[in-house]
């Protein structure tokens, strides 16, 4: 166990001066760890299929390391955030552009009835639909981040304890008979394991979201 784990995950600021560094692998795999998942999830959700969402991940990543000299990490210059969204976003049209003129989707419809929509007829990924994306994945990012540091702050039992409550919606008597424990065990690790991943997600908050 790291004697600090606040030391796993960067903050903004140096993260972004290492990035700009493209000798420092270790701070471009920082950056694929923490953002990978957040792209990957974005594109899928825009309508990519799983190579499409892989290649706007991988294109992304090499848009940010050839832009990453141009961006200014002072405040008035724009949050990251946002500059990484505008990337993505260009990516995912770009995917888009790719295929062909005419693909059949195979979607059904209350008539039965199938449509074959056309690029045209395809979201503008500029619109309010990716911007809430973004947001939904973002904060899913983060907390898929968050639980990975919860692991390596409470033991084992106390985390499948709180897991199976929290994620699989298991009753607390369940969990109790299921893994052998008192009630007692059971309620206090649900609150203190809760109470750490909440601290954690408002420190990524701090740390990667201005």
């Amino acid at each position: 166990m790291p004697s600090n784990p606040d030391d796993t995950i960067p903050t903004r600021q140096s993260l972004l001066e290492r990035l700009k560094n493209w000798e420092d692998q270790t701070g471009w795999q920082d950056f694929f760890h923490t953002y990978w998942k957040l792209i990957y999830g974005v594109a899928r959700q825009a309508g990519l299929t799983d190579a499409e969402a892989q290649d706007v991940v991988q294109e992304t990543v090499i848009s940010v390391a050839k832009k990453m000299g141009a961006f200014k990490t002072d405040p008035a210059f724009g949050s990251f955030k946002s500059w990484l969204l505008q990337i993505t976003r260009r990516r995912i049209v770009d995917q888009f552009r790719k295929r062909p003129r005419q693909i059949e989707f195979r979607k059904g419809r209350t008539d039965g009835t199938a449509r074959t929509p056309t690029l045209e007829a395809i979201p503008d990924p500029g619109a309010q639909e990716l911007e809430t994306i973004w947001q939904e994945e973002w904060r899913r990012n983060l907390v898929d981040v968050a639980l990975g540091r919860v692991k390596r702050l409470v033991s084992s039992k106390q985390f499948l304890l709180f897991h199976q409550q929290a994620f699989k919606q298991w009753p607390p008597r369940k969990v109790a008979a299921k893994y052998g424990v008192s009630m007692a065990q059971v309620y206090m690790a649900k609150y203190r394991v809760a109470g750490i991943l909440k601290r954690e997600i408002k420190k990524l908050e701090q740390r990667l979201s201005r």
